[in-house]
């Protein structure tokens, strides 16, 4: 499986130690996290062409935008930090490449009493569920857990107000062996039980903080009654407690909401690592990069960057740690900070060892290419064009209709030689009737240039226009309508011979085929093309589909814009069920829809 060009440098460059890697689509949307107990050799499988990967896999690797890291100390430590980031983040592939249903559950169940059983078939009617698990046994040992802590029924019967003051049921074996306090004979009351059952939903949520909080105000209560006994129970279940936690860097159960901070930097740049930390365990890691404008110390630097990323991340942690002494700027219930020994310690460690490898990675990435470096085609298009600077930011229109019918236009954004597709425009033709290309073009590339002067947004480098000399110059009416002609170079590029024309030059301009420079042009006419033509096909579709309803008789404009509001298409109109139909327009509407449906089927046939 081939790797990006853009993401070779990376892997190339991963540290050979534990950790966990998270990948990234280009909308910055977070695709999976895995752990690694060598992070170069897991993250480079992906990208072994001699390796047969799952179509899943495949799938997701070629989503692949970005590739983040953060390391730690060990694979055990790796394997906590990428549950906890699962369990906060859900990443699309952590569930889409695990059949969920393969894989076991815990269930709390949704009825008086409720039980807490392991499943494999999760039904959201029963209760709530927690998983799915990977490993069974770490489930088991929660389950058991629960049991030990607590005195949860295990038999099915309906325990509801009215069957127990029937008593329709007897207790069982498990209550004269003490492993249920008899619910079904009302032995015990169901607002006693519900207070354990909050308990459990803490602990299997993570929360194992405010559990052993719980069982320490009641064994500290119990003992002031003297009730040395339940005292000592819950002494024992506050040291079960603390022996399910793990005692590792990653989950601490001495360390509970905190954020660690580090910051590493050179001449004109800084990287802080940010750390959040909630009952012990690593739940969000990020890097920042910070470009320095004046002279800012790293100290002013860090205190700007947590501020902003305790905002972002909601954080209520009353402590910050770091690798540097600062002090709040003004009376605050916040402090710093600066850990010299213990398991803190080892915390501001693993976030500096993070920044370090960070600041490794853009520093090499910088040295390679500057990210405001213009790629050879961009170079090579202002060589041709003779333009006084490169054309980093692009746009190029397009227009598209059939015989006059639904005129629609298309722009695509072009950023140092790529498309950048969340920049991407379509637009509905508002003023021009028929068909009409140019003054079509004149509309749009008014409309677009307008909006941006309004809103104070960065004009492009170079506008190219899908079209000869007659596009060409309504565009240039455009930019004359707003002010802006002369302001930015603009081209035109005609189908036939590829050639280019410039604004008032009668010669069309050729550039060489060979040229990477034209070949960018190309790339992006075509790509406006595209994006033009799968508008223009998806609204005639959507008109005609619309039309075949209003063909229906007893159906009108408002019925249609009912359904389409619910179902979205007309497909799933057609194949919606009947009960589905009548709870949207009613069972004569349905019945009428439904009659139509089937006669459209036999003349198909």
């Amino acid at each position: 499986m081939e790797i990006k060009e853009s993401l070779k440098e990376l892997v190339s460059n991963l540290p050979q130690q534990p950790g966990i890697y998270r990948y990234y689509d280009e909308e910055d949307q977070l695709l999976y996290v895995g752990k690694a107990k060598n992070l170069k050799n897991r993250v480079s499988s992906y990208f072994n062409s001699s390796k047969q990967h799952s179509y899943k896999t495949r799938k997701m690797v070629a989503q692949i935008h970005q590739i983040r890291y953060t390391v730690v100390n060990s694979e055990q430590e790796a394997l906590l930090l990428e549950n906890s980031l699962i369990k906060t983040n859900q990443p699309k592939y952590n569930i889409l490449l695990k059949d969920d249903k393969t894989f076991p559950y815990l269930c709390v169940s949704d009825e008086p009493f409720p039980r807490v059983f392991i499943t494999r078939q999760p039904e959201k009617k029963e209760g709530k569920y927690y998983g799915p698990y990977s490993k069974p046994q770490a489930m088991n040992t929660i389950y058991e857990l629960l049991h030990e802590l607590y005195t949860l029924r295990t038999c099915q019967l309906s325990l509801t107000q009215a069957n127990i003051q029937a008593q329709k049921f007897k207790v069982c074996l498990e209550y004269h062996i003490g492993n249920c306090k008899g619910p079904c004979e009302g032995k015990q009351q169901l607002t006693e039980y519900e207070q354990d059952m909050e308990q459990v939903h803490h602990i299997l949520k993570g929360n194992l903080g405010m559990v052993k909080s719980y069982f320490k105000e009641k064994m500290m209560t119990c003992a002031e009654n003297l009730e040395f006994e339940k005292a000592q129970e819950f002494k024992q279940k506050l040291q079960r407690l603390e022996n399910y936690q793990s005692r590792s860097l990653v989950v601490n159960p001495t360390i509970q909401v905190l954020d660690v901070f580090s910051i590493v930097s050179e001449e004109k740049n800084a990287f802080i690592n940010y750390l959040k930390i909630k009952d012990g365990a690593i739940i969000h890691s990020q890097n920042v990069h910070v470009k320095k404008k004046l002279d800012e110390t790293d100290e002013e630097i860090l205190s700007f960057v947590i501020f902003d990323l305790r905002q972002v991340h909601h954080s209520k942690a009353s402590e910050v740690i770091t690798n540097l002494a600062l002090e709040p700027e003004e009376p605050s219930s916040l402090t710093y900070s600066l850990p010299k020994i213990g398991d803190k310690k080892k915390l501001v460690d693993l976030s500096l060892k993070n920044a370090l490898l960070y600041k490794r990675d853009k520093m090499k990435a910088y040295v390679k290419a500057s990210p405001d470096e213009p790629t050879q085609s961009v170079k090579e298009l202002q060589k041709a064009l003779q333009m006084d600077k490169p054309p980093v930011h692009i746009e190029c229109f397009d227009n598209s209709n059939i015989q006059g019918t639904d005129p629609v236009a298309s722009m695509v954004y072009f950023q140092n030689g790529k498309p950048l597709k969340r920049e991407y425009r379509h637009f509905n033709i508002k003023t021009v009737e028929g068909p009409n290309d140019f003054a079509s073009m004149q509309e749009i590339v008014s409309r677009r240039y307008k909006r941006l002067l309004e809103e104070k947004k960065e004009l492009p480098d170079l506008i190219i226009i899908d079209g000869g000399k007659g596009q060409l110059s309504s565009a240039c009416l455009a930019l004359k309508e707003v002010g802006i002609y002369g302001q930015i170079p603009i081209i035109g590029i005609a189908k036939r011979l590829e050639e280019i024309y410039l604004p008032e030059d009668e010669v069309p301009l050729h550039i060489s085929k060979r040229s990477s420079g034209l070949k960018l042009i190309q790339k992006a006419r075509d790509e406006a093309h595209r994006f033009a033509i799968e508008f223009h096909r998806l609204k005639r579709s959507k008109r005609s589909l619309i039309s075949e309803l209003e063909k229906i008789e007893g159906v009108g404009k408002a019925t249609i814009e009912k359904l389409l509001r619910h179902f979205k298409s007309v497909k799933k109109i057609k194949e919606a069920p009947q009960e589905e139909l009548e709870q949207v327009v009613g069972k004569a509407k349905a019945e009428v829809l439904l009659s139509a449906f089937e006669g459209m089927k036999k003349e198909e046939n």
